[in-house]
């Protein structure tokens, strides 16, 4: 287990990484690290089930100390066993504890949770207020600014003031398109449903003392910087999984930080100290390559760097000195 810095000393939530569901896990997340000292971190969606009756609770909440500012994000809808999760989440030493009211998932709707708790705000108050009871670190919520056809503001408002009136909870994290929780599917509702983020911008007008972030859509730092003079701070999903050298700009640019950050080659070398002790372990280097895939991401090369960590015969070996070879496979093709 790992201990936690204490909650005064955290950064500001200036950039976060979204929650992706196999995407953010721990592997990602040390890599993202290595990028940028000050973006909030979130785990993928762990389900209060998986947490409480599977048989190995560390495999999901493990973590590397390097990962702080870190969120862990649930997914759930009875409050007793959201606060038993929140006692192992601060136990563990996450910095956040974030309720996932955002996922629009067939199958997480049948566990009564995700976007669909949107129509029950004294429900998702209860489940907030259960886990503050059982914590000091910050308890979030991550939401929706509707469901279905409901596309009034006014939905949003009264969700997050009900919730924010009954539970206390001060830092609302709101995707800014409606969930649409039968006819589309998770990948649908990332891209169908419009983004309207002025909903998100009057919302932080309207709950000037609540911290809002936002989040959708965001691929480069010019849409990014637009939103941070009309809401705390912005979430990025997507494109910093597929474009993480996107965050080596965020600490200089949310934070004001300009200490130089690693080179490519910097990074690389710490993945592999990283994918060695993982291996020793256990864990398959397969399992790992595939989160940085996306190093070199629009660069002369990228395509080779991509071929080379993917090839079955070459991941056969387990040596993490693959990462090595194919960094110098590109820098070699940049200088020619």
């Amino acid at each position: 287990m790992s201990v936690s810095s204490s909650p005064a000393a955290l950064p500001s939530r200036r950039l976060a990484i979204a929650p992706m569901l196999d995407w953010t896990d721990r592997f990602y997340r040390y890599f993202a690290r290595q990028i940028t000292r000050r973006t909030w971190l979130y785990t993928e969606m762990v389900t209060t089930g998986a947490l409480i009756h599977g048989r190995d609770a560390g495999r999901f909440l493990r973590f590397d100390d390097c990962e702080h500012p870190l969120a862990l994000q649930l997914g759930g809808s009875d409050p007793a066993d959201l606060a038993r999760c929140a006692r192992l989440a601060t136990e563990w030493g996450y910095d956040e504890i974030n309720l996932n009211v955002g996922c629009p998932s067939e199958r997480v709707q049948s566990g009564a949770f995700g976007a669909c708790l949107m129509a029950d705000p004294d429900l998702v108050a209860d489940c907030l207020k259960a886990m503050q009871d059982v914590t000091d670190r910050a308890v979030t919520v991550k939401h929706r600014i509707g469901i279905d056809s409901v596309e009034d503001y006014s939905y949003l408002r009264d969700f997050v003031g009900q919730v924010h009136a009954a539970s206390g909870c001060t830092v609302f994290i709101v995707h800014a398109r409606n969930a649409i929780l039968k006819g589309l599917s998770p990948k649908e509702n990332r891209d169908i449903p419009p983004l309207r983020y002025h909903y998100v911008h009057r919302l932080k007008r309207d709950f000037p003392a609540l911290e809002i972030l936002i989040n959708g859509g965001f691929t480069d730092w010019d849409a990014i910087a637009a939103q941070w003079p009309a809401v705390d701070g912005v979430m990025v999903g997507r494109e910093a999984y597929h474009n993480p050298w996107l965050l080596a700009e965020a600490d200089a640019r949310g934070w004001g930080d300009t200490e130089a950050m690693p080179t490519r080659l910097a990074v690389v070398d710490a993945m592999v100290s990283f994918m060695a002790a993982q291996i020793a372990e256990g864990v398959p280097l397969k399992t790992m390559t595939r989160h940085v895939l996306g190093l070199y991401h629009g660069m002369p090369g990228a395509r080779q760097w991509r071929r080379m960590l993917s090839d079955p015969n070459r991941l056969r070996a387990n040596d993490p000195r693959l990462l090595i070879d194919a960094a110098n496979a590109v820098e070699q093709r940049r200088a020619a």
